[in-house]
């Protein structure tokens, strides 16, 4: 049965443990860990040559390695965003939680982050998640509410909003999937690094519908300068995949922040093809992400193989550590 990391009561035993982790900090947590903070961002822009090999000389495929954020994904550029706003509105303050639903990645980074400015954190995620990643929470100090696999992140967010309910002067509320800082991160930063580092040549962008926020930002941008490019979302197949962190739409809960019709294509990836292209990366490219990647990139490499000329922009959304246990990697 899906367990919680004893923090029911903010007033009682459990809210205490949350405050004791605490270790003084700098007064301005804005300013606090900033050495780590810094590193967020400005990641390569690689080209994957190998798993391009077969594509004409005049189209090129390229692959954003969020991986190699501090915290290990893309997911460190939106949860530094809510994290600032939320101190900036006065919402998150040093006597409050920061509380949201998380399938690994956006909790990682939050912990991350909160254990550098002295933050107190509370995540939800289903039970299912990796252990890699649970083991990395409770190292940032993080306090675990394992909800139901079967409900998927929906389920988490329902037990999230629950906890906020009872205990609204405790928690901040991240939302990270109605929050508009998460995707103005992206357009703020991903959108923009794309940009400079292709010296304005992207021509199409491809990425998975998650929180939606990594495409809904990078997109504006992207169009804002370049009106052309073709904006291609990618989703699971089906209801039930193994692409942690994508949703399946048309039976999931949309994200507040998504507007469908900023895409210009949908396509979908089975979690067959997602894994066999995570594998390759890893044997022919050097590059060990997790399978939410593997599905960019292969829906990237379509889009690619289709055109005569252009330059083609994915996503490596996050490290492949984090799925070792779940024997991804293995024949």
């Amino acid at each position: 049965m899906p367990s919680s990391d004893s923090i029911a009561s903010p007033s009682g035993p459990a809210r205490s443990a949350v405050r004791s982790r605490r270790r003084p900090r700098a007064t301005d947590a804005t300013t606090s860990g900033s050495r780590l903070i810094e590193q967020i961002g400005n990641t390569p822009l690689l080209r994957l040559d190998a798993i391009g090999r077969d594509l004409p000389d005049t189209v090129s495929l390229y692959a954003k390695a969020e991986h190699l954020n501090p915290g290990g994904s893309v997911k460190d550029r939106p949860a530094l965003r809510m994290i600032d706003d939320g101190i900036a509105a006065g919402e998150l303050t040093g006597d409050r939680t920061l509380i949201d639903a998380t399938s690994g990645n956006t909790g990682i980074a939050y912990a991350m982050i909160g254990a550098a400015r002295g933050l107190s954190i509370a995540l939800a995620l289903p039970e299912n998640a990796s252990e890699e990643r649970k083991q990395i929470l409770r190292a940032y100090g993080a306090k675990l509410i394992l909800t139901d696999p079967l409900e998927g992140t929906d389920g988490a967010q329902a037990r999230v909003k629950q906890f906020v309910k009872d205990h609204s002067d405790a928690y901040f509320y991240a939302n990270q999937y109605d929050n508009d800082a998460n995707w103005k991160a992206h357009y703020d930063g991903t959108g923009r690094e794309i940009l400079e580092q292709t010296g304005g040549r992207v021509t199409h962008f491809v990425a998975g519908l998650g929180t939606t926020g990594t495409f809904m930002g990078t997109t504006r941008r992207l169009k804002e300068e370049r009106s052309d490019v073709r904006a291609i979302a990618m989703q699971p197949d089906s209801p039930m995949h193994a692409m942690e962190g994508l949703k399946h739409m048309e039976t999931a809960r949309v994200p507040g922040i998504y507007v469908p019709e900023i895409a210009d294509e949908h396509v979908t990836c089975r979690t067959a093809d997602a894994i066999d292209m995570t594998r390759r990366l890893a044997r022919e490219e050097g590059l060990l992400i997790g399978p939410s990647g593997g599905a960019n990139v292969h829906a990237a490499l379509r889009i690619a193989e289709s055109l005569d000329q252009g330059v083609v922009v994915t996503i490596l959304c996050d490290t492949g550590t984090r799925y070792l246990s779940d024997d991804l990697f293995s024949d």
